[in-house]
């Protein structure tokens, strides 16, 4: 999503992101102290397949050619707006990338496994949504990608992120290449919405038809704060872009 300062949501969201990585750390250190102690070890787990690394190249393009968009939709899951979200797409016959806030995706697991059981794809949008990451450590850069990778994953019963969207666009070499690492293609957009700034839902649907020219990935918003204009703008867009001869698909890996 384009950048905005001064969101006390994400505010809340970062204070829980600190508190779930301080946990995180606590609970591996114990778990490293038990296996050390009383003479028993507790057997191995057996490690997960690891992703396949992809491009670092910030994708755009469609997987569907040249007449096809892409609907990205990010900041969530909430439970309020994403079910609205996706019974818009549902009736649509159209298929999304949903780009998730780790700790969102932790507190609305149910969520998270709707937006796959539906057929749509996820995408790891940092664990606490932070605009300024591209002028943050390569530590901290990490942190919130990979630690968001592993709450989304967990979340969906074990579906990893296949993008990596960094929060207002702040990518760096260091998080491209990350994300590509672990399967997750560095994911831009052509058209903003705009829809976060709640401009009206005209404004919404007028905005996506005249920066449509710029490329197929769309950008809206399913959390944040009041999606209605959200939701009734993809009523009227998704119709309309099937008229125009647009299919939809998802964003090339």
């Amino acid at each position: 999503m384009a950048r905005h300062g001064g969101r006390g949501w994400y505010g809340r969201v970062v204070a829980a992101a600190v508190g779930v990585t301080a946990v995180a750390a606590a609970t591996s250190v114990w778990t490293a102290q038990a296996g050390q102690s009383g003479g028993h070890q507790a057997a191995a787990r057996p490690a997960a397949p690891k992703a396949t690394p992809v491009a670092a190249t910030i994708v755009h393009a469609s997987d569907g050619g040249d007449r096809a968009v892409n609907i990205t939709i990010d900041d969530g899951p909430d439970p309020l707006w994403t079910p609205q979200v996706l019974q818009v797409l549902r009736d649509n016959g159209v298929k999304a990338t949903f780009c998730m806030v780790g700790t969102q995706a932790q507190a609305h697991p149910d969520m998270v496994k709707r937006v796959v059981a539906a057929g749509h794809r996820l995408c790891d949008h940092t664990v606490s949504h932070d605009t300024t990451m591209d002028k943050k450590s390569e530590a901290y850069q990490s942190q919130q990608i990979l630690d968001a990778e592993r709450q989304i994953t967990k979340a969906s019963g074990g579906v990893r992120p296949m993008y990596y969207r960094a929060p207002g666009g702040a990518f760096t070499p260091y998080s491209r290449h990350l994300a590509a690492s672990h399967g997750m293609r560095p994911l831009g957009w052509n058209v903003d919405s705009k829809d976060f700034e709640r401009p009206g839902t005209a404004a919404i649907i007028a905005t996506v038809k005249s920066e449509l020219h710029n490329g197929p990935t769309l950008l809206f918003h399913d959390a944040g704060g009041d999606r209605s204009q959200t939701v009734a703008a993809l009523r009227t867009l998704l119709p309309w872009l099937k008229q125009q001869g647009y299919s939809f698909g998802f964003p090339v890996r």
